[in-house]
């Protein structure tokens, strides 16, 4: 799921726990409109309907219950995790002859940070690969020395990824490049 997808997600969620507030607030204030503020919530149809199905309705409520609270733990756990679990083991492609080529994406994220420190500006890269294979997303956080010049740099980053790109056969979906300046030293 990308980012885009995962605001989106949280909005949609955001906005109906905003409005489920709001409409418990009306309720409470006895503001609905046209509603008797002294008339019980829950109409005495549906009351009578949830006494009638006794125990399957307390057992359905607890069931969706559970249900619920194990998407939200799931969901939260997607969204908790480090970025770097997501793309492990190989990248398998297949060739123009029979046969695949599989490449660790431990490799290609150590190549690509070869790669990065290869500039004398730059003293340590890190590299992380995210989302599915063929168009992963590229994380770097690069810690650049105080005298580093920012359009060398960035000429040096777009570079390298475009030389990983060409050699992993995959074009990153999202580039994200953190850089830090060390400080200079007296």
């Amino acid at each position: 799921m990308s980012d885009a997808a995962h605001r989106l997600l949280w909005t949609i969620v955001a906005l109906l726990l905003v409005l489920g507030g709001a409409a418990a607030l009306v309720v409470s204030f006895g503001q609905v409109p046209g509603g008797d503020p002294d008339a019980a919530l829950l109409g005495a149809g549906l009351r009578d309907a949830w006494r009638l199905a006794a125990p399957w309705s307390t057992l359905a409520a607890a069931v969706t219950g559970v249900l619920v609270a194990l998407a939200g733990q799931r969901l939260l756990s997607r969204e908790l995790r480090r970025p770097g679990e997501e793309l492990r083991g190989t990248l398998s492609r297949r060739g123009h002859h029979p046969g695949r080529t599989r490449l660790s994406t431990e490799v290609l994220a150590h190549a690509l940070e070869r790669d990065l420190t290869g500039n004398p500006g730059v003293r340590r890269a890190r590299v992380v690969l995210t989302g599915p294979p063929p168009r992963p997303d590229v994380w770097i956080r690069m810690d650049l020395t105080s005298d580093a010049r920012a359009t060398g740099v960035r000429e040096h980053v777009h570079a390298a990824v475009r030389r990983f790109a060409t050699t992993a056969d995959c074009q990153p979906a999202h580039l994200d490049v953190t850089a830090r300046i060390e400080p200079a030293r007296p």
